[in-house]
């Protein structure tokens, strides 16, 4: 009788662990804060742009773009990485307007991470950047929605092969177990 409450014990807790939601973002990278910040509205142009994330970066897989509300690149240098700090220094001087920064790094795990946030270029005495040219009804840059500043690319969840095998090791010890059992019990 012991050894059936054993294996009903056993049964359960490798049951519970297979079934037990996966936490893959939890070795994902995210971006902790940047500046010039999200929807920040500027009286002065940056000459830089700072994101600084929850990991250490790899230079090698660390892309930071600044856009105009045109779509245009903004001409910048190569993102220097610091640790867990990437950063862009703005080539030419920002017009007043509205940029969008995008960034994609490569988590500890080997999951590309991506976002972007705007920023407002508001500086009094700057001249008045001219607004996009835009077809009726169609949605520029400047109207659609920006992403939140910790958003990621599509995560498709766990890595397919990880899960399985664990659930084939999982599935190896509770059989294990089992058969050990019922020698033991014979």
């Amino acid at each position: 009788m012991r050894t059936r409450a054993a294996a009903g014990i056993l049964t359960a807790a490798l049951t519970a662990l297979l079934l037990a939601p996966a936490a893959p973002a939890a070795a994902h990278n995210a971006l902790r804060s940047a500046t010039p910040a999200q929807d920040a509205r500027l009286t002065a142009a940056p000459t830089s742009v700072t994101l600084r994330f929850l990991q250490r970066l790899n230079p090698e897989f660390t892309t930071i773009v600044v856009s105009d509300a045109d779509r245009q690149r903004v001409p910048t240098g190569v993102p220097a990485v610091d640790g867990t700090t990437g950063t862009v220094t703005v080539d030419k001087p920002l017009t007043n307007g509205t940029y969008t920064v995008a960034y994609r790094v490569v988590s500890a795990d080997g999951h590309p991470v991506q976002g972007s946030y705007r920023f407002t270029v508001a500086d009094p005495a700057a001249p008045a950047a001219s607004p996009p040219p835009a077809s009726a009804g169609a949605v520029t840059s400047a109207d659609a929605p920006s992403a939140p500043i910790s958003a990621t690319g599509a995560d498709d969840g766990p890595p397919v092969a990880p899960v399985a095998g664990g659930a084939v090791v999982a599935l190896a010890v509770a059989g294990a177990v089992v058969w050990l059992l019922r020698r033991r019990a014979s």
